[in-house]
């Protein structure tokens, strides 16, 4: 590692310290150590697990899940990565964090429980800010810029779901934007869809894709669970995009993929009351712009009539509220619009 000190103290420019050698060819199994002093450990630390695979020189990876702690399939497809991954079939360096935002996974929780942080709204973060701060920065400084290739495998937790899809971003620089649709394509998720994002301030997304790098992300489930198929989703993507990417020998393993889009702010419906969620369409269900999608009911009464939620633009269901109860401000559906 280089010198982590800030200029003219002696506090580190992270606090975060990894038990791996980064550049050495090998299997490492190891942790970044994050000191947190706490009631139950005076002189503690939070142990984020690590895997490093590198053999030579050639491109890196930087594969994470649990960015949200009750986001499964990630952790699922890169834990078993990490024990199986020889490093014999790999030309250059596979970074695999299973679980990014640890404390969260711990605690089955999308944010943290020690700040109630989220990591994915944490970026660039601060080395000597909360704990999640923290570690938004140690990737935001260590890590990306290590990277060529970023993966971030989401699904939508205890209180979303949708169609598995691999997503990617609309930018600027189309030679960039081309490689990550590439990449998405390699993937070969059931679906792929160009992401419009309700709030993006702070995303690892950005972060990623201001420093130039391929990120590719997914939404592979939800309900706060995983299933076989999501895992295998998640589990073969990984495996495809390490292929596509030159760091594993092998062949791309291709699957039928529907290619969709959000293109403006009629792909998502709000709630704008609480009470019982009946979802009226099935995700992945083609509907039309004003067909009924989801109803809420009052649950304070007997016999009134529930609210209607209708679609605003032809498409694809491509997520839903996920919970039996909804509250004013909730997500209730997306629409997304197939290319």
């Amino acid at each position: 590692m280089p010198d982590t000190s800030l200029p003219g103290t002696s506090l580190p420019d992270t606090p975060i310290t990894p038990t791996v050698d980064f550049d050495r060819d090998g299997v490492q199994h190891g942790f970044l150590n994050l000191p947190h002093s706490r009631d139950q450990s005076a002189w503690g630390s939070q142990m984020i697990p690590i895997t490093v695979i590198k053999n030579g020189d050639g491109p890196t990876a930087v594969l994470t899940g649990a960015n949200h702690g009750d986001e499964y399939e990630g952790p699922v497809a890169l834990l078993d990565l990490a024990r199986s991954l020889d490093p014999a079939d790999v030309t250059g360096r596979v970074i695999i964090i299973p679980m990014m935002n640890y404390p969260a996974f711990r605690a089955a929780k999308r944010t943290s429980p020690i700040d109630g942080g989220n990591l994915n709204r944490a970026f660039p973060g601060d080395p000597q800010g909360t704990i999640t701060q923290k570690i938004a920065d140690y990737f935001e400084r260590f890590l990306i810029p290590m990277a060529d290739v970023v993966l971030d495998i989401h699904s939508g937790g205890k209180t979303l779901e949708f169609v598995p899809f691999v997503g990617g971003h609309i930018l600027d620089d189309k030679t960039q934007e081309k490689k990550i649709v590439d990449a998405m394509a390699a993937f070969a998720a059931p679906y792929s869809m160009m992401m419009l994002e309700l709030d993006a301030v702070g995303m690892y997304d950005i972060s990623a894709e201001q420093a130039g790098k391929v990120f590719v992300t997914t939404e592979l489930g939800g309900g706060g669970t995983v299933s076989a198929e999501t895992a295998g989703i998640a589990k073969r993507g990984v495996s495809n995009l390490l292929v596509h990417s030159g760091l594993v020998k092998g062949e791309v393993e291709t699957s039928p993929t529907q290619k969709l889009e959000m293109p403006d702010g009629r792909c998502f419906v709000i709630s704008e009351h609480s009470g019982l969620f009946e979802p009226c369409v099935a995700l992945g269900a083609v509907v039309k712009n004003g067909d009924l999608i989801a109803r809420i009911y009052d649950v304070e009464r007997t016999g009134t009539t529930p609210v209607d939620y209708h679609a605003k633009i032809d498409g694809v269901v491509a997520g839903r509220h996920f919970p039996g109860l909804i509250g004013v401000g909730d997500f209730v559906s997306m629409v997304a619009v197939p290319v």
